[in-house]
């Protein structure tokens, strides 16, 4: 018998999760059956209890890989000196994150904003998924304070904030900005680009010390 490949491994993995991320936002993580995703990604049984063994391990699995391509994407900005703008940068990984996922469609509007709300409430009960969301949010709030460092280093943004400070406030923005597009419907990310652009772009009379340009 030949062996199965290890990119048909893979892609089999991506039809699961992408399948059981349709039907979290579609429906919320406690009105999904197993069944549900089973006929979401027209699978046996066997064939998805292979990769995953329930839904737990697949919302897991789906908050884990975002959360990493987002750290690593902040970890490719760190290493950078200086860092892009916080306009650009976060509007590259923001965009970037969302055209990973562009596939996914639920009522004719992208199913990632909708999936991110349905995880935050799903953490309210589950302290698994509770600590994983933690973990990644602290790990991605580490790599923004870094990023803020480089901006103070090379001069682009005053020096008596602390990092951790701004590391919170640009997250927020995103995470606000995402769970506007849940509520409200689709918008492109150069809105937060630009609002963040305006914003940082601010001066006024005695701030002192340099600001963002």
């Amino acid at each position: 018998m030949a062996r199965v490949s290890q990119e048909h491994l893979d892609a089999r993995r991506r039809q699961i999760l992408d399948g059981a991320a349709l039907c979290f936002a579609r429906n919320g993580f406690h009105a999904t059956s197993m069944q549900d995703v089973l006929k979401e990604v027209d699978l046996s049984a066997g064939a998805v209890y292979r990769y995953f063994s329930g839904k737990e391990e697949l919302i897991g699995a789906i908050v884990a890989e975002t959360l990493g391509s987002v750290r690593e994407a902040f970890e490719e900005a760190a290493r950078q000196s200086p860092p892009p703008p916080p306009d650009e940068l976060v509007a590259s990984v923001l965009g970037r994150t969302l055209a990973a996922r562009e596939s996914l469609v639920v009522d004719g509007r992208p199913a990632f904003p909708r999936l991110v709300i349905q995880v935050w409430t799903e953490t309210l009960r589950n302290e698994e998924l509770a600590v994983l969301l933690r973990e990644g949010y602290g790990s991605v709030r580490a790599v923004w304070g870094r990023i803020v460092e480089g901006y103070q280093e090379a001069g682009m943004m005053r020096s008596d904030v602390a990092p951790d400070h701004v590391a919170r406030t640009m997250i927020a923005s995103v995470l606000g900005f995402i769970a506007q597009q849940s509520l409200f419907g689709p918008a492109p990310v150069e809105v937060l680009r630009d609002g963040l652009r305006a914003l940082t772009g601010m001066r006024g009379e005695g701030a002192g010390g340099s600001q963002l340009g």
